[in-house]
């Protein structure tokens, strides 16, 4: 996949774990969100996740399968996270064709050219993360998440999270947002000791680039331009 990607720079501070008198055991933690050295006032969407360290740890059970929806030449929503080994519908509410495609890490699939009014299922069997495109509109992407550990959270439009019912114990600590680049988001991935109590993680800085202003379709070509003739294309 080829991507653009600027210089990231994050700031982590260490990780301090602090125990309060309550009983509940959930582990807080803020994000914030940077361009070009400033703020973004929406830092919602970065997930964190713990994953137990020696420790097995079944992923809850999918009651119900998530859509990620395409309309309007998008996806709906953009991001999921779905415990690994479930699935996920991808239903074309459109009035043309689509091709969903993830090629490049964590699930590979090709669900084909199908119509208005159809759907398609994938199952994400293992732990990873997914990019979801579409090989005739470049303009869709998506992230699917998916995870062995029940232990995540989503940060909303401030920054914060909370992930609820972390037992005490050792965890490898991993943040994903869709707008940093994945070597940077690696190098911010250690595993953590969570301490009796109420806990928390501290802040996370995170340094959005042009990670995805780009990418191949499932061929690895550049995207062609729109034929108005094509039933895939929607007619002006």
């Amino acid at each position: 996949m080829k991507v653009r990607s600027r210089h990231f720079a994050a700031l982590l501070p260490p990780l301090v774990l602090l125990s309060s008198l309550h009983g509940q055991e959930s582990v807080r933690a803020h994000v914030e969100l940077t361009k070009a050295g400033h703020h973004l006032k929406d830092s919602s969407r970065a997930v964190v996740w713990l994953t137990p360290v020696g420790t097995a740890v079944q992923p809850p059970q999918q009651t119900q399968i998530p859509q990620l929806v395409q309309k309007n030449k998008s996806f709906h929503p953009s991001l999921l996270v779905v415990p690994a080994g479930g699935k996920v519908e991808f239903p074309n509410h459109d009035p043309f064709f689509h091709n969903v495609f993830s090629l490049f890490e964590g699930k590979r699939f090709d669900l084909g050219l199908y119509e208005s009014g159809t759907t398609r299922f994938v199952q994400f069997d293992k732990p990873g993360i997914s990019f979801i495109f579409c090989n005739i509109h470049a303009e869709m992407s998506a992230v699917v998440i998916a995870l062995a550990t029940p232990y995540y959270s989503i940060s909303d439009a401030h920054g914060d999270l909370a992930i609820a019912d972390v037992p005490p114990g050792r965890y490898r600590l991993q943040i994903f947002h869709a707008g940093v680049a994945p070597d940077a988001l690696r190098t911010m991935a250690r595993e953590i000791t969570i301490a009796p109590g109420q806990t928390t993680l501290g802040s996370f800085a995170l340094a959005e680039s042009d990670v995805a202003g780009a990418h191949t379709n499932k061929y690895g070509h550049d995207y062609d331009r729109p034929e108005p003739d094509s039933p895939a294309y929607a007619r002006p």
